[in-house]
């Protein structure tokens, strides 16, 4: 599939690397390491997947440092996002420059294939922040803009903003699973179809949730312990939803990970980016591409995920 407007053709499935090196949520060096991550690397481009998603904050570069090796590595066609976090310090368009310049060095490349807004909340006004994205474009340092967490309306606003200065926005990165279908509500989806911007779903496991792998009596560990999502009361209501996808996949003999995977990138001009730590992760992540569910089986799954079709707090905000 293509991203928006640009040129990058890839696979609706890429790799999320928030895992990579990040020790403090993912606990990076206990139960995998940078040699499981260089797998990882090799078995997703021999799975034909050529995206891979990081961001300068995961592990505070260290994603971008780590993947950077396996990209120097290869001559494999790979296409490299990231992405610029608008920190209240960053008040100007060379702070902009200077985290482009930072995300090339980490990535050992010249070119950032999409360079995305990781957030809209900036003390630097919108349109400066674009204004200096879409310079960073004519340089030649990046070559296509997306943006991450916009809502409908601050969309709009951006894609009409890059516009002016001859810029298309190609991606919004968004949650979009299963159990988090906000952006079919709030405005973002269709938007994104009506300006020909293709969305990428990160979490679209959930962190796992839809995996199977935490059911109500499993044990939770790292950063997953804080999260509410994985308190044992929400487990339980995942539960069901786990259950059908498991019904499910045994028909296509595919995972429920395979499923709930398939389900997001059956819809138009969707995309996903699901993390991986290893190997395995990879390929599971790839068997989702290539088949397709009955419509019958799909509606299940939106008749069973209804409830977490719904606008949360944080909408109001984006």
């Amino acid at each position: 599939m293509r991203i928006g407007m640009s040129d990058l053709v890839v696979k609706p499935i890429g790799v999320g690397t928030w895992q990579w090196g990040d020790s403090r949520y993912w606990e990076f060096g206990v139960d995998y390491d940078a040699h499981d991550l260089a797998r990882a690397f090799d078995m997703a481009l021999d799975m034909g997947i050529s995206l891979f998603d990081t961001a300068e904050i995961y592990g505070n570069g260290e994603s971008e440092r780590l993947l950077g090796q396996q990209v120097n590595r290869t001559k494999r066609n790979i296409v490299l996002a990231s992405k610029y976090m608008p920190w209240p310090s960053r008040l100007s368009g060379r702070a902009v420059a200077q985290a482009v310049e930072g995300s090339c060095r980490r990535l050992e490349v010249d070119t950032i294939d999409l360079y995305q807004v990781h957030w809209p909340f900036s003390l630097l006004r919108q349109p400066s922040l674009l204004r200096a994205l879409a310079l960073q474009v004519d340089k030649g340092c990046i070559r296509w803009v997306g943006v991450s967490n916009y809502g409908a309306r601050r969309l709009r606003s951006a894609f009409k903003v890059l516009a002016q200065h001859g810029v298309p926005l190609v991606s919004n990165q968004v949650q979009y699973s299963l159990l988090h279908r906000a952006p079919e509500v709030n405005g973002v989806l269709d938007t994104c179809n009506e300006l020909g911007i293709t969305l990428i779903a990160y979490s679209p496991l959930a962190q796992g949730l839809l995996t199977g792998k935490y059911g109500p009596n499993a044990t939770v560990s790292g950063g997953r312990r804080l999260s509410p999502a994985f308190r044992r009361k929400n487990r339980c209501d995942v539960e069901p939803v786990v259950s059908l996808l498991r019904q499910i996949g045994a028909k296509y003999k595919r995972s429920p990970a395979q499923v709930a995977l398939n389900w997001v990138i059956r819809h138009k001009n969707v995309l996903a980016i699901p993390g991986a730590k290893n190997p395995t992760q990879i390929r599971m992540n790839a068997e989702a591409h290539g088949w397709e569910m009955a419509r019958e089986d799909a509606s299940l799954l939106d008749a069973a995920t209804i409830k977490w079709q719904r606008r949360g707090w944080l909408d109001r905000l984006l």
